[in-house]
């Protein structure tokens, strides 16, 4: 059975890791009542009990006194979609535009929100988001930001797909290796965009490319051929250290290239599944202490992080388990 690396981005799991939006409110507001209350409502959100996540969201927001993270306000949209709450979706999604949320990219495709493409309001709510991007924004490249926008879309659209439909007809389906085919074929296309595009400018920071095509240059290279990966982290190292570059995304392709190398990752980013089967991590160096590594980079715990693929994480557990395997 072939063996296939987790490539897609749910709803919660993009936002959350992903480009940082800013918050409506500094994040230095929300108490522990808050963050454990959206952690519950993410917990619910993956187990597709999406009514329950919604109204969790809703006790989040309501003790803080109607404050939210933007990507809270995000999630708790997609959450309301899904439960077949269309205005409340709406509302949300309104509410993000005129809090200058930017994501315009993520919207459009995000297969949690397709329910809402033909609602009265929603190409106003796209327009606004696609706007927000500009403001205060004085020295974007605007035909790079389009053609990153392309890219963006052409990049994970299929991805956000590749749950879905394993779920729904199994990993080693027809539909599921018509779909990776697909994404493969747009991959080599947008590899060759994005190599034109890191030659002729380097590494376009988001003064530049703005946050989204920024973001959009690491899937694209994440995505790529481990010779390509190889070749461009050097340049993504220099980026992060010119802010040109997140950290959190360069740890995810430093874990890339290390497993394609043969070496452990460091970050315990990659994970990935037999056929049918359950998720798993791969190798990790010095797991003991991948938490604080991951918080150095501004990556959330890795229990945190795995839970959204249905793995519950356990340091010990996964020690002597390494153990065994030597």
């Amino acid at each position: 059975m072939k063996k296939w690396l987790a490539l897609f981005a749910s709803c919660v799991l993009f936002a959350s890791v992903a480009s940082a939006q800013q918050p409506v409110y500094k994040q230095s507001v929300f108490d522990d009542t808050y963050r454990n209350t959206v952690k519950a409502a993410e917990e619910l959100y993956d187990t597709k009990k999406y009514q329950q996540a919604a109204e969790k969201y809703v006790e989040a927001f309501t003790h803080s006194g109607g404050k939210s993270m933007m990507s809270d306000r995000y999630n708790a949209a997609c959450c309301w979609a899904m439960a077949g709450n269309k205005d409340s979706a709406m509302r949300y999604l309104t509410i993000l535009g005129g809090g200058r949320y930017t994501r315009y990219n993520h919207v459009m495709i995000d297969p949690d929100l397709e329910s809402l493409h033909n609602e009265p309001g929603w190409n106003a709510i796209c327009e606004k988001l696609k706007a927000n991007r500009l403001i205060g924004q004085t020295s974007l490249n605007i035909p790079l930001v389009e053609q990153l926008d392309t890219i963006f879309r052409e990049d994970q659209q299929y991805r956000m797909r590749f749950e879905m439909t394993a779920n729904k007809y199994g990993s080693e389906s027809k539909e599921m290796q018509d779909l990776i085919k697909t994404a493969t074929k747009s991959d080599e296309l947008n590899i060759k965009k994005v190599i034109a595009i890191l030659d002729k400018y380097g590494w376009p920071g988001s003064d530049i490319a703005g946050d989204e095509g920024n973001n959009t240059i690491f899937l694209v290279i994440q995505h790529a051929e481990t010779p390509v990966q190889e070749k461009y982290l050097p340049m993504m190292r220099e980026a992060v250290k010119n802010n040109k570059a997140k950290a959190s995304a360069l740890a995810l392709l430093e874990d890339r290239v290390a497993l394609a190398e043969g070496r452990k990752q460091i970050y315990g980013s990659q994970v990935s599944k037999m056929g049918d089967g359950p998720y798993t991590v791969d190798d990790i160096e010095d797991p003991a202490n991948v938490d604080k590594r991951r918080s150095e980079v501004g990556l959330p715990p890795l229990a945190e992080y795995l839970r959204q693929y249905g793995i519950k994480w356990d340091v010990n557990e996964y020690i002597k388990q390494q153990a065994v395997k030597k």
